[in-house]
């Protein structure tokens, strides 16, 4: 039986490298990006001629509820079913709150928080028709403990994870897990606006002393999918003991 993966914010980063760990583990893949259209068509068909998988992608704004709603439905209508849901499209947004503006706060709730119950809104009828599904959202030890200069991105987060825990109370009688992993620095284009000094000053703080890669955040999404669904309602950190 052909399992299937739904992969927001896919062209690059943690999304491309939780794609590709997915696809070598045979699921079929429904992908979105925001921008980066060549690169996505480009992973796309890396994985397919690679695993032998079909790759449905998508363009769009995952704060828009209309794209997320054509997206789900065209990828129930293509593949029949779908197993997993990773939400992990998310913009980040650094100065002080008093200098955003409300466009500004309106639009990275949208990305980081709002896409997320637009696509469960899309996909998790059809997880609770078939009475089995994981839910994984990336979430940010920001979202735990707040930092100064990321209120609105902290905000965000801090609501992926009670989104996250109430959902995973409505969703276990249907044997569907609901889980977030919240990470701490990972080494992503997200932040290479760092100094090389600031970036050394940074990994002398994480206690595991380096910032973690995107592929070990792709095998942590893994091992969460292996897992029991008595595993749900949990905020998973993958921080190196930095919280």
């Amino acid at each position: 039986m052909y399992k299937t993966a739904f992969i927001s914010g896919a062209s690059r980063g943690i999304g491309a490298a939780i794609a590709k760990t997915l696809a070598q583990e045979g699921y079929h893949l429904s992908l979105t990006c925001e921008k980066n259209k060549d690169m996505l068509t480009d992973l796309a068909t890396e994985l397919e001629e690679k695993f032998h998988i079909r790759v449905l992608t998508f363009v769009g704004d995952m704060s828009d509820y209309d794209f997320v709603s054509r997206v789900a439905s065209q990828t129930l209508a293509d593949f029949g079913q779908i197993d997993v849901l990773i939400n992990n499209a998310g913009i980040s947004h650094i100065g002080l709150l008093t200098d955003m503006s409300p466009e500004e706060w309106n639009h990275l709730i949208g990305v980081n928080l709002s896409s997320c119950f637009y696509t469960a809104k899309g996909f998790v009828p059809a997880m609770v028709s078939n009475k089995q599904g994981h839910i994984v959202s990336i979430s940010s030890m920001w979202g735990r403990v707040g930092a100064s200069c990321e209120v609105a991105y902290s905000a965000s987060k801090g609501g992926i994870h009670a989104f996250t825990k109430a959902l995973a109370k409505e969703l276990a009688p249907s044997n569907i897990a609901v889980n977030a992993l919240a990470c701490g620095v990972i080494d992503t284009e997200m932040n290479d606006f760092l100094s090389l000094e600031e970036r050394t000053s940074l990994e002398e703080e994480i206690p595991a002393g380096h910032f973690a890669t995107t592929k070990e955040v792709a095998q942590a999404v893994l091992s969460i999918l292996n897992s029991p669904s008595y595993l749900t309602g949990q905020i998973i950190g993958l921080d190196g003991g930095y919280i």
